[in-house]
This record gives C-alpha cells, structure tokens and sequence, in this order.
C-alpha cells in the first residue's frame, strides 16, 4: 500500500480541528515534501522523522514521500504531528498494518531517538476526539491532562515502538486511568488571616456569593491584597464544565495543568506594567490573555491607577460579554472571558486620604487627577466599592477571623439558591431576569429613585445595585428584596458618592 491516512488535530483557538495526514510514496528520486500551510515547525519534522524511524529500527522509504496535511487552507504549526506522520509512512511503506488507523488519533512530537515528547494543547484534542468517538494515542505526559475528559479513551506511550507495538498488536497499551482531583481548598490561604476589616469581609462574601465586581479603596498596608488572595478560598469549586473550560484555556496558552487541582478557580494577579495584548490576548496566530486564563476565576488588579488607562479600558466590553475576540489580518479567535474582577487602589496619590492621622496633603484637584486614572465607564461596570480604613493596635491584636470554611458553605449556598432560580449567578442575570427576580416595594422602589437622582447613577449602576440586593437577599434566604438589602447595596456604590 503506497497510501496512508492518519488523524491528528491541529490548533484555532480553542477548537482542535481534525487534520487528515495522508502519506503517499511513489517512484522517483527520494524525497520529501509537505504540504497544507505548514509552518516552520511543522516543514522541520521531516528531518526529526526520519531519524527517529531509523533509530528505532524502521526503514525511511528511499522513494518520493508526499505528505497533505488536510484541509489544506487551515493553517498548521508545532511538533504535535510528528507522530502521525512518522505512522503514516511506515503504514504506507507496509512496516505496519493501516487497519486500526479509522478508529484512532494521533498527536506527539518525536526526538532523534523516537521518544516521545509532550506537546500544547493536548486538552480540546481530546475533547474533539471524545466528540467524534475515537481513541487518542498521545506521549505519556500528555495523558494526565487529556484524561481530564473523564470518558474519554487515551493511550499513552514513552517511545515511538510502545505505539507500533499496539498497533502490530505485539504489546497492547493500556487506557490511561483519569486523575482523582485533590482537595482544592486545602492548601489556599485561610480568610481567618485577616484580623478586622469586618465591613471589608462582608463585601467579599457578598462578591464571592454572587460572582460580583469589587474595589477595595483604602491606605497602604491595611489588607487590601490579603483580602483579595484570600477570595479563592471561599469560591466553590468549578463544576466539570467550567473546569474544562478554564483548563483548556490553560492548555493552549502552554500552561501546565496540575490534574489533582485542576477544579480550582485561577487567580490572575498581572502586574501594573502588563500591556492590552497582555490582558486581552494577541499574536500571530492568537493566543490567551490574562482576562481569558482568568475565566471562570479571578482577576486581582492591585495598585489599579497604576496601570496605563488604555489598557484598563479592553478590560470594558469583556466585563459585560463575557468573552473577547482577537483579530488578526489572517485568522480570527474567540476566547471565553467570563472572570471576576476583584481591584485595590490607594485613596490618592499619597495613599493616605482621610486617615485620622492627617498625613495626607495631596489637594483636591490632586486627588481628581489620581482618581481619573480610571475612567468612569470602567468605574460604572464595578458593582461594589469598598472602603479598607487603616487597623488600630487592638484590632490586630484581637483574634482571628471567622474561617473560609465556614464562609465558604454559606457562599455555596447563597449560589445555590440563584442557580436553582437562574440558572446563573445573580451577577449575570438578563435585563429579563432582573424584572422577574429583583421585583422592589413601593416604598424601596422610591428609595432607589432617590438613590439615583442624587448619586446621578447611570441606568447599568442601576442595574448592577438590583443585582447586588438579591444577592444579599439571597444570603439571609429571603425570597424577596427587602429595604435593608437594597440599602447596603446602594451603601457600596462608594465612589459615586465621592465623585
């Protein structure tokens, strides 16, 4: 048989669409040819091929060796079909039998000795080819994330003769056993760290219960970023879905996945020089952002008029949909985008306005210019604005805090209750959804009216203190908004009082 076809998957985005390597050999002077946009990468893994073949004792055909990579306008790149096109030939050259080849994909990079070597991406390759009910033969290192699909069949071999040998049928591999996932909570910092600070705690349980936007707004050292790191602890974990989602994501940006915590929530914390495409994503060929590797986690932005206001502004359309698309002149990607967005900022340049102290200086118009490092579009997409004073003596040698266990059951059952009701958390409720589950008294809907008018609130601050009231009526398991939750939702909209 002078002609082979082998499955692998190449990489777009999030997706893995399948390529169809197909080798052929014919008469003529030897050589080999690639074909089907290959990139550099991909053009190199002739002469990786050829060694390995014969290292591992094969024959490389002394024939013409044409190799499409189909289809042939999706671009191709990396080491991943190193392996498909090492089986290709030897299948078409007769050095192993093509017959179990319908059934199975292949994805792995060979070194000169035939090892197999780990490769990116592995995870959509294997959520596509549990889609298309095939079995997948990747390196060894590779089968801890790609049996992150719980059902899905995968095959993981050290060498390129542990997969010939299954193939010729010498010596079967084994399915690859999934991962037990670890106790997530476990080892995340404790909330009991944090001594005082009891309105600032409210507000993170508040935030953590409905998936809510939070700045912390107060001098340096108060605790500010101790609050912040301490939010993971006291999120539940991702359901399956979303744990695919975020590892995914992981997986194509070349980030390893630890299989025994893969159900934890990520926690971002670029630093204040990171660039737009740093956020957002970008490259050539488009790759992930810290917005988007924060999906289904948490974005912490410390020192936040820090950054360049330009690039705290791609951070606007996502917060709303939810994901962001990157476009480049040749290809396009989508990736998800769905985090929690969790600030600090200092009160002024000095960082000490309205300490009891009275070491701040910094005049008015000082302070306006600090503040209006952040834009007031991106300030009106933050549900909640809450002050961290600076601690006395007393407080920090009190006791400790009320643990993220303890938080952490009631926030699981604060999102219980709106996934019951919604089917989403209470921060991404429809314009529908809102009319339907925030529905307001008389007397609070005059209250919000006075609310607005004198705060001059926008219609999506209007929207987003809605959101916030029935998440802390669902904390108290209230069916219906009442005054005192609208009352402390409106009490975080802090800088559109100060403002």
């Amino acid at each position: 048989m002078s002609l082979a076809v082998v499955y692998s998957r190449a990489r777009a985005g999030m997706d893995a669409p399948l390529v169809s390597v197909e080798v052929h050999l014919s008469n003529g002077l030897p050589a080999l040819s690639i074909v089907g946009l290959p990139e550099t990468a991909v053009k190199e893994s002739k002469d990786r091929v050829r060694s390995a073949l014969l290292t591992a004792g094969f024959e490389f055909p002394a024939r013409r060796i044409t190799i499409n990579l189909a289809p042939a306008d999706l671009p191709k790149e990396g080491g991943r079909f190193d392996l498909p096109i090492a089986l290709g030939i030897l299948a078409a050259s007769g050095q192993i039998p093509a017959d179990e080849f319908s059934d199975l994909e292949f994805a792995g990079e060979l070194a000169l000795s035939g090892e197999l070597r780990a490769v990116q991406g592995i995870l959509p390759v294997s959520l596509q080819t549990h889609r298309a009910r095939r079995t997948l033969v990747v390196p060894i290192e590779n089968t801890g994330e790609a049996t992150l699909v719980r059902t899905a069949c995968v095959f993981g071999g050290s060498h390129l003769l542990d997969i010939t040998a299954h193939l010729t049928r010498i010596r079967r591999l084994l399915p690859a056993a999934p991962v037990t996932p670890a106790n997530t909570a476990a080892d995340l910092p404790d909330l009991a760290d944090v001594r005082g600070q009891h309105h600032a705690r409210r507000a993170l349980e508040i935030a953590a219960a409905g998936g809510h936007s939070l700045l912390f707004l107060g001098p340096p050292g108060t605790g500010k970023s101790l609050l912040a790191s301490r939010l993971p602890g006291i999120l539940p974990d991702m359901s399956e879905t979303e744990a695919l989602e975020s590892a995914a994501i992981q997986s194509i940006s070349g980030r390893r996945i630890h299989a025994a915590n893969w159900k934890r929530r990520p926690f971002r914390t670029p630093h204040h020089t990171a660039s737009a495409v740093a956020l957002v994503g970008g490259g050539t060929n488009p790759g992930p952002g810290e917005i988007s590797l924060a999906h289904n986690g948490v974005l912490f932005l410390d020192e936040l008029p820090e950054f360049d206001r330009r690039v705290l502004e791609v951070l606007r359309e996502p917060l709303e949909s939810g994901h962001i698309t990157i476009s480049r002149a040749a290809r396009q990607a989508d990736f998800p985008a769905r985090f929690q967005l969790v600030a600090a900022m200092n009160p002024c340049k000095c960082g000490w306005l309205g300490d009891p102290s009275g070491r701040c200086h910094c005049t008015s118009e000082q302070v306006l210019k600090y503040r209006s490092r952040i834009s007031g579009p991106l300030l009106d997409r933050i549900d909640m604005h809450v002050e961290v004073p600076r601690l006395e003596f007393d407080e920090m040698q009190g006791p400790n805090g009320e643990a993220s266990r303890s938080v952490r059951e009631r926030v699981s059952g604060a999102r219980g209750l709106q996934l019951q009701r919604n089917k989403t958390l209470n921060s991404r409720l429809t314009h529908q959804q809102i009319d339907a589950v925030c529905v307001l008294g008389d007397s609070d809907r005059h209250l919000l009216q006075q609310a607005m008018g004198k705060l001059r609130l926008s219609a999506r601050a209007y929207h987003r203190i809605l959101k916030l009231a029935r998440t802390i009526a669902d904390m108290d398991a209230s069916e219906n908004i009442q005054t005192q939750h609208l009352t402390e939702a409106i009490n975080y909209r802090k800088l559109d009082r100060s403002l």
